[in-house]
């Protein structure tokens, strides 16, 4: 599975020529919604049931990143306060997944549990990040700081951007055949490019 993080990793573009002033990101192509609507298709399927939970976890995430608030370069404290809400709401979208991640328990198949909890490690790692750069855009008074706190903005959204959420449901046959029968899980899937 190929999680559609290639128009996020477009979208941190936008965001990062936003933060060095020369634009705005650009508008999500589309949203993602909840995995949570499949329920009763993967009732009898607990496999699927657990992937279509863990993807509908993600797309919270995929949510937060898809309604960023727009950086506004018309000014160093513009550029910082909006960069400060784009953080808060990324946090905001990582918490809403750590939580459903957590609701989501333990896999019914082998390697789901490691592949949950290594995702649980990144989110909770991002997150913390995510938490320092807003102290620093926070807290940035001189030009020298808020150059600095700017990149550590867009470093921080990029390596979010990079996070491949589903790698764990490719870590055995099973999961990710799991995942291949999940609603939530499809919608997070790009479909592989034509040769």
């Amino acid at each position: 599975m190929r999680p559609r993080w290639t128009g996020l990793a477009a979208l941190a573009t936008g965001i990062g020529i936003g933060l060095t002033g020369c634009g705005q990101p650009p508008p999500p192509a589309e949203q993602v919604s909840s995995g949570g609507h499949a329920e009763s298709a993967s009732q009898g399927d607990p496999a699927a049931k657990w992937a279509d939970g863990y993807c509908g976890a993600v797309t919270h995430l995929v949510r937060a990143l898809a309604n960023l608030p727009s950086i506004d370069p018309s000014s160093s404290a513009q550029a910082t306060r909006t960069s400060s809400d784009l953080l808060a709401s990324v946090a905001t979208g990582i918490d809403q997944t750590i939580s459903g991640l957590h609701r989501v328990g333990p896999a019914p198949l082998p390697g789901g549990e490691p592949a949950r909890t290594a995702l649980l490690g990144q989110f909770t790692s991002v997150r913390q990040q995510a938490d320092e750069v807003r102290g620093k855009l926070d807290a940035a008074a001189d030009p020298n700081a808020v150059k600095a706190a700017l990149d550590d903005a867009k470093s921080a959204i990029d390596q979010i951007s990079r996070l491949d959420v589903l790698k764990g449901l490719d870590a055995t046959p099973a999961l990710s055949a799991a995942g291949k029968r999940a609603a939530g899980c499809q919608q997070l899937v790009v479909p592989p490019a034509p040769r």
